[in-house]
């Protein structure tokens, strides 16, 4: 189900009784923060929350924040028009049965012309609602780096939107300012022209100038560093909103080169509409609800980004990143704001990754045909932790698992790989770490290896360099050291189970 807007998704979860209306004025600054963390860590995700009234400084914004939209099962599913999510990757899976790939690189081209099929490619579009209100911004005189008066065209509301007056959160006490944390950053490859849409949170600085946290090993990061090795301007454009699927697929461990457009036409199963730019020659999407323009110059220093209280459950402390610079704001007349929080879990990233993983399980499985299912722990705040179930029939077999994976896209930030057979549930944490602490001899089935590590997290000794920690909880097989017989879990008789549930009414 393709959705028009991001107004039009929220009406949707409205309807399904999944919103909950807050019409008092709250304040952007750490308020709603509150209020979205209190229902984040309701059971099974809360509600979705408008904030029909968030003030900016004091002041209403004429642009309502919708937050923790994706964050349940139910809203998860919703955003792709289907029941579940698992209905979606059966789907997805089936596509690509029609060729069993030999490789990895093999899998994603599959993938790729998997998708393709199903839907047709991104189309170019003249107009679209993200240009119904137009503020462009000239450049800033040299002598008094002051902005210019803005080119205001188009639009009718009384206050030209800029990025002190966006409804933008400031979300914990700490944090060095106000972030844009549903962001979907559009960069192109200067070499390939390959597009790329990431999600990098967003800092103010000022009216004109944000930072642009791109992190060592993500894709936008490479583009820069082509533009840095040539010392050409850069474009980038941001657009926030739209259909739900866009913010989904720029988060989901896509292989490098396999467009986030397409991703999001087949999860929405109507092809993206994409308009060009009015200060570069990037395209976004036509229904997007707010579009911002600008560019990284490779010339200018690096400033300071953060404190950022990050999906870690800590604050990212300052670094230098690169400073994304406004040439252009754009927005829909009924914009609707859409936000996220991170912090410590469970939050609503929980259920957005937890539905990546649904949806590439398919994938996982068509190069590690061993795999039953994979979770990803709300405890191990999206990749630090990772529960695998395999169908084991050889020695050593967790060990190619743990080493497959971390060398998957996104997967080598894995901190902790924990294997366990194909009988235990690995999205029940209790189950599995009855099995960890029982089917284990530290020494013996445990393995260190290094590798890189997140960006984000606080605990390597070294920035973006860390080790990482296989445990293999499975039942030992000959050829895997053990030379005792396995002892038999104790089950209850099926026949008296029986006969006391009909006795007892159990």
């Amino acid at each position: 189900m393709a959705f028009d807007s991001f107004r039009d998704f929220v009406q949707t979860l409205d309807k399904a009784g999944e919103l909950k209306r807050i019409s008092q004025p709250v304040a952007t600054e750490l308020e709603i923060t509150e209020l979205a963390d209190r229902e984040m860590k309701s059971p099974h995700g809360g509600k979705a929350l408008l904030i029909e009234k968030p003030t900016v400084n004091g002041v209403v914004s004429p642009f309502p924040v919708a937050i923790n939209t994706m964050g349940s099962a139910k809203r998860m599913a919703m955003s792709m028009g289907a029941e579940s999510v698992e209905d979606v990757a059966k789907e997805l899976g089936s596509l690509m049965k029609a060729k069993p790939p030999t490789s990895i690189r093999e899998t994603m081209k599959l993938l790729s012309t998997a998708i393709d099929l199903r839907h047709a490619k991104p189309t170019l579009v003249k107009d679209g609602p993200c240009k119904e209100v137009i503020q462009k911004f000239d450049a800033p005189s040299p002598a008094t780096n002051w902005p210019a008066a803005p080119d205001w065209k188009k639009g009718t509301s009384a206050t030209p939107p800029t990025l002190l007056n966006l409804p933008i959160l400031k979300c914990w006490p700490l944090d060095g300012g106000r972030f844009i944390t549903l962001p979907c950053v559009v960069t192109k490859d200067p070499d390939t022209g390959e597009r790329n849409v990431g999600m990098y949170r967003i800092q103010i600085y000022d009216d004109r100038t944000t930072g642009m946290h791109w992190q060592l090993q993500k894709v936008g990061a490479r583009h820069g560093r082509r533009y840095y090795e040539s010392g050409t301007r850069m474009p980038v454009s941001i657009f926030i909103g739209g259909d739900p699927m866009f913010p989904f697929a720029a988060t989901a461990p896509l292989p490098d080169g396999l467009d986030e457009f397409l991703l999001a036409g087949y999860l929405r199963k109507k092809s993206v509409e994409l308009v060009k730019c009015e200060t570069n020659d990037l395209e976004v999407p036509a229904n997007s609800d707010f579009v911002i323009e600008g560019y990284v110059d490779p010339k200018e220093p690096l400033r300071d980004e953060g404190p950022f209280g990050d999906h870690t459950g800590y604050y990212t402390l300052p670094e230098p990143y690169p400073v994304f610079h406004i040439t252009a704001i754009t927005h829909r007349k009924d914009a609707v704001y859409p936000a996220t929080i991170v912090g410590i879990p469970p939050m609503e990233d929980f259920y957005i990754g937890a539905a990546s993983v649904k949806l590439f399980l398919p994938i996982f499985k068509m190069n590690f045909p061993e795999i039953i299912d994979i979770a990803l722990p709300a405890e191990g705040v999206f990749h630090n932790l990772v529960f695998v179930s395999i169908k084991k029939t050889y020695p050593m077999q967790a060990y190619k698992i743990m080493h497959g994976l971390w060398g998957m896209g996104q997967m080598m930030f894995t901190k902790y790989i924990v294997v366990v057979d194909h009988d235990v549930d690995v999205h029940n944490t209790s189950e599995v770490l009855f099995h960890l602490c029982a089917n284990t001899d530290p020494q013996r089935d445990s393995i260190f290896t290094k590798g890189p590590a997140d960006v984000l997290d606080h605990a390597t000794s070294e920035i973006a360099i860390g080790s990482k920690l296989g445990i293999d909880a499975t039942k030992k097989i000959l050829g895997e050291g053990f030379k005792r017989p396995w002892p038999p879990l104790i089950k209850m008789d099926e026949a008296v189970k029986a006969k006391m549930q009909s006795l007892f009414n159990l």
